[in-house]
């Protein structure tokens, strides 16, 4: 179906609109002095498919704006514009690692962990689920750390989300590490794989 042009958005959810193109009928690109986002007309938002469709008409500049490039691929792919083929292959890539689920069901095609890093968070997070998480440490600069000791504090994974967050539950526990055995860079880090020294 074609979608007619529309006015101008008045706002965005990041503040004052410095730039606007309309880059489809009824697609705004929007930019603020802060951040970006695609803006849906009332029919283009009604035609999002379900597995792609936001709450709001804003998809935001850095992962939801993919959802409607997808939607609308053979749309963007016959304005060809310079630079479409890179960002039809950008919003592929963005779309299936960060929002895996609707892209598998958009797409009919199995997103293995390896190409997600949300799908690798949430396994790794689900794993742990009952176990306690560190949730922030500090170094022997803190007072309550001794020299070659990391000091810990975490909390029991409860749940997580669909983008591979926790959520926790109970009370907070502080423990000491092995400065060696730390690595800030791995997440999660569990208090049982740290053989965490408990504090009182």
């Amino acid at each position: 179906m074609p979608f007619a042009t529309s006015p101008q958005p008045r706002e965005s959810l990041w503040g004052v609109i410095e730039t606007a193109e309309q880059v489809l009928p009824g697609i705004w690109r929007v930019e603020t002095s802060t951040h970006g986002e695609l803006v849906l007309s009332d029919d283009r938002q009604a035609a999002m498919p379900d597995a792609l469709r936001h709450d709001a008409p804003q998809y935001e500049e850095d992962v939801l704006w993919s959802l409607p490039v997808l939607a609308f691929e053979a749309e963007f792919a016959n304005a060809a514009a310079v630079g479409t083929s890179t960002m039809l292959q950008l919003a592929h890539d963005i779309a299936r690692n960060w929002r895996p689920d609707a892209y598998a069901a958009f797409t009919g095609t199995a997103i293995e962990p390896r190409d997600s890093h949300v799908m690798r968070r949430r396994a790794a997070y689900e794993a742990l689920i009952g176990s306690v998480v560190v949730t922030s440490a500090s170094g022997s600069w803190a007072e309550w750390v001794p020299e070659g000791k990391v000091g810990v504090v975490g909390r029991k994974v409860a749940s997580v989300d669909y983008l591979g967050w926790p959520t926790y539950e109970g009370p907070e526990h502080r423990g000491l590490v092995a400065a060696d055995r730390y690595d800030s860079g791995k997440s999660p880090n569990a208090f049982a794989a740290l053989d965490v020294e408990p504090l009182p």
